[in-house]
């Protein structure tokens, strides 16, 4: 077991035994994408998936728990996560390919799966080189890029429920939809197999390569954000709305519109939450009154707000 620091008052206490590391008071914003964000009441990385369902087993019910991967599409507000954030990592990593299938932990970056796959010949997963995040997460919100999504090539899941009991998920227990999955929103994912089509290791490489020079080009890679911000209305994309709504470069304290691509908010060095939130809901607001059209967050906003949005 891990020694804990000195816990949030009362929580740890209340916790199991654990053999991940577990701590209190621990500052999120290292792990965010944006690097802003409060602390956890208790940060829990379990050791393995076994570790984390005997902690939901034994956890008690009323304490929340919130679940974090890479953190690249969430903004953590300032006043940080009650009770317990469970993060999971190294853990949940392993990628193994047989045949044509390959699984993956939840924890296992998308751009290390689609290399795995180039090597290993398989095609069809050169889209997941341009998602920023991991297999759970891709899950989670059925990810896509440059034409494929998750539903498209996945086989089966594993995930744990809240009370750490192991479901096997076939396609039809997904509930896939356009950057949507019909699991319960306390189940966490630990793994999933996916399925590639014999190709040639060259043109695989190429079209990766083609996709990362894209990303480079068209979105803000190199500065801190989030992905895209807003999920594209039915018939319409986010990007452009914003554009005509004039929102291109617009800045609220420190968070910015990219200039580079408009459907992304980016951190230009000590932005808040509430500056990135406050300016997503300004975003949002300003393309209301242009078109008419409400955009919906597709970044998740976690944890509790200091002092409101102003």
């Amino acid at each position: 077991m891990m020694p804990a620091k000195q816990s949030a008052p009362g929580l740890m206490e209340r916790l199991p035994a654990v053999r991940g590391a577990i701590e209190s008071d621990a500052p999120m914003a290292k792990y965010s994408w944006f690097k802003t964000g409060g602390a956890a009441d208790i940060l829990f990385q379990p050791a393995d998936a076994d570790d984390l369902a005997e902690f939901l087993a034994a956890k008690p019910d009323n304490v929340p728990v919130t679940v974090v991967g890479t953190a690249s599409n969430i903004i953590i507000r300032d006043g940080g996560i009650e009770g317990v954030v469970i993060r999971i990592g190294r853990g949940f990593a392993d990628i193994d390919i047989d045949g044509d299938t390959i699984t993956a932990g939840a924890a296992a970056a998308d751009i290390s799966v689609a290399r795995k796959a180039r090597d290993a010949g398989l095609a069809g997963l050169e889209f997941l080189s341009g998602i920023p995040g991991t297999i759970g997460g891709g899950l989670r919100m059925n990810a896509g890029a440059y034409g494929t999504e998750f539903k498209d090539i996945f086989v089966s899941s594993e995930a744990l429920d809240g009370q750490g009991n192991v479901h096997r998920l076939g396609l039809a227990d997904m509930g896939f939809g356009y950057r949507h999955c019909g699991v319960a929103e306390d189940w966490i994912f630990t793994a999933a197999t996916i399925r590639g089509t014999a190709g040639d290791t060259s043109a695989i490489t190429r079209r990766m390569d083609e996709i990362q020079n894209e990303r480079e080009a068209t979105q803000p890679v190199r500065t801190p954000t989030g992905g895209s911000t807003f999920r594209n209305p039915e018939g319409a994309k986010a990007w452009e709305l914003i554009e005509q709504a004039g929102c291109r470069g617009l800045m609220r304290g420190k968070a910015r519109v990219s200039d580079l691509h408009c459907n992304f908010l980016i951190n230009t060095g000590g932005a808040t939450a509430a500056d990135l939130e406050g300016l997503g809901e300004e975003v949002r607001r300003r393309v209301y009154e242009h078109s008419r059209v409400t955009l919906e967050w597709e970044i998740r906003r976690i944890g509790r707000p200091q002092g409101g949005l102003t």
